[in-house]
């Protein structure tokens, strides 16, 4: 077929226009929550390129690299991006990276076992998000779409938590909470290849209780920034011999280019969006992917 090339790496064999449109598409949904595109790229991935272990993971975070940094831009120059927040989530991105890399080419080389893992942290945080939503009705004071008063003002720290203006309210988060789920989730997310960041979004929300449209340029951000500690280690660290570890780099950024402008169109889309209806559509995605994992 016409415009169809093989990628060196990975052995996939795929229109050139494919990737970054399918990219484009699902990074303009996720970038509103504050997610990385590559948890909808992950099984399209798999699924429909044959493209499968170890490497796919790699590849993904590729995608990352390439795609976020557009609409993380986007969220600082709005004002919506809080910095001490990030800095906690990278700060276990290190450690978390590390502990992704090795237990993906040592132990989850054969993914089912993790897929019904992940499957069953996704629910879960799923179903409370819904839970949540269900509940409570719409904050009172809290900004109408596209109101200019979506911007974040950071506050000294009080102990250990973290402390932040958003829409006239405080709102605050346990430091050393935020910072043991960070080595945890981004741990999950390099295994993966979606980035930590993204997980950290539906706790921040569901568990600690933070507002999705504060949260979402941190969670990016922080993906972003995971991944890059992901790449190095599938790139440069040394894995058990006959498992492919080191991502397909044109394949990844093929992928990124269509995630750049979708990332970037999120970003600037969410502002225009209720709270409530973007807590809907992350409890929706989480329980899609919830069921995709555990029996895909």
């Amino acid at each position: 077929m016409d415009g169809v090339v093989q990628f060196a790496v990975s052995g996939v064999e795929v229109a050139l226009w494919l990737p970054p449109l399918v990219a484009a598409a699902v990074a303009s949904l996720t970038a509103t929550v504050g997610i990385s595109g590559a948890f909808l790229l992950l099984p399209f991935q798999i699924s429909l390129l044959g493209f499968s272990g170890p490497a796919v993971s790699a590849t993904n975070l590729v995608y990352n690299l390439v795609a976020i940094p557009a609409g993380a831009l986007r969220y600082h120059r709005e004002g919506r991006l809080l910095w001490s927040l990030t800095g906690v989530i990278v700060a276990g991105s290190l450690p978390g990276a590390l502990l992704g890399w090795y237990a993906r080419v040592h132990w989850l080389t054969d993914p089912l076992v993790f897929r019904r893992f992940v499957a069953v942290v996704l629910a879960i945080l799923g179903a409370k998000m819904i839970l949540d939503l269900w509940r409570s009705a719409p904050r009172e004071g809290y900004p109408s779409p596209g109101a200019a008063t979506m911007g974040l003002r950071p506050l000294p720290r009080r102990g250990n938590r973290g402390r932040f203006v958003f829409a006239g309210a405080v709102h605050s988060f346990p430091l050393l909470g935020v910072l043991a789920a960070s080595v945890l989730l981004n741990g999950l997310g390099v295994a993966y290849g979606v980035g930590g960041g993204s997980l950290m979004a539906p706790l921040l929300v569901g568990v600690f209780g933070l507002p999705i449209h504060a949260i979402a340029g941190a969670t990016l951000t922080a993906t972003l920034l995971s991944s890059v500690f992901g790449v190095l280690a599938f790139a440069l660290m040394p894995a058990p011999e006959g498992i492919a570890a080191a991502p397909d780099w044109a394949l990844g950024a093929l992928f990124g280019v269509g995630g750049l402008v979708g990332t970037y169109l999120g970003a600037r889309l969410q502002r225009h969006l209720p709270p409530r209806l973007l807590g809907g559509l992350l409890g929706a995605l989480l329980a899609i992917l919830a069921v995709r994992y555990g029996f895909g």
